[in-house]
């Protein structure tokens, strides 16, 4: 397995991360952009956030592959399994998501370290994330499974396009919570509101990567299932 990962080192992320099941979720403890940079190597990523290559091969060796989420294989289950797993709650967590950063940017108004703006910022994301799911519940994804050549084109542009915008939003919100880092003195509700954050970025990102390495790719080479 050591060689495996060593031989991966001049690889494309998003390519490990298809192929090796529980990488994602090493890529994302290291900071480590798979999804919209996933044409960056192993070797490159690793250098970009000054990271030791050795620790994190060791940390990709440790996995075990069937403690990760089985993904369907099929073209069309797996267009399913996105919009059955992903965008039902994406819209359930962001309506929680912008309540609870109403709540503590109200209480604690006066608080150097408050993430002012926070629900403004998830409501314009709402906006655009549901834009996007609903062009790809009606349009996007019918296109793939039909394979018309034009429109097929069209929709993986449209959709990788979209995605590359939505680091924008996900940079901002790290930029108001210090990377989902509550101060010390954080109330339940500050608390909950940024665990709940980082757990919709680690969502979000997953899908993106699921789309942009694993779905998209099967109708820019070979076809679909």
């Amino acid at each position: 397995m050591t060689e495996t990962f060593h031989q991966l080192r001049d690889q494309p992320v998003g390519e490990i991360a298809a192929q090796f099941p529980g990488t994602s979720a090493v890529f994302r403890r290291f900071g480590i952009e798979f999804c919209c940079q996933g044409h960056v190597s192993l070797a490159d990523a690793a250098n970009h956030r000054n990271l030791d290559l050795n620790e994190l091969e060791k940390e990709l060796v440790a996995l075990d592959p069937a403690a990760a989420p089985e993904i369907p294989q099929g073209t069309g289950d797996l267009i399913d399994y996105i919009r059955s797993r992903y965008h039902g709650r994406h819209r359930a967590q962001l309506e929680d998501l912008i309540e609870l950063s109403r709540k503590v940017e109200s209480v604690h108004v006066n608080h150097q370290n408050v993430p002012a703006g926070m629900a403004h910022i998830l409501r314009q994301f709402r906006a655009e994330l549901e834009k996007l799911m609903n062009k790809q519940e009606t349009t996007h994804f019918p296109a793939l499974q039909k394979k018309t050549p034009d429109e097929l084109k069209l929709s993986l542009q449209f959709m990788r396009h979209d995605h590359a915008e939505f680091a924008f939003f996900l940079d901002q919100i790290d930029c108001l919570t210090d990377d989902c880092t509550p101060p010390e003195d954080a109330c339940a509700s500050w608390q909950a509101l940024y665990a709940d954050l980082s757990a919709f970025k680690a969502d979000l990102i997953e899908h993106i990567h699921l789309e942009n390495n694993v779905l998209f790719p099967r109708f820019e080479s070979s076809g679909r299932d």
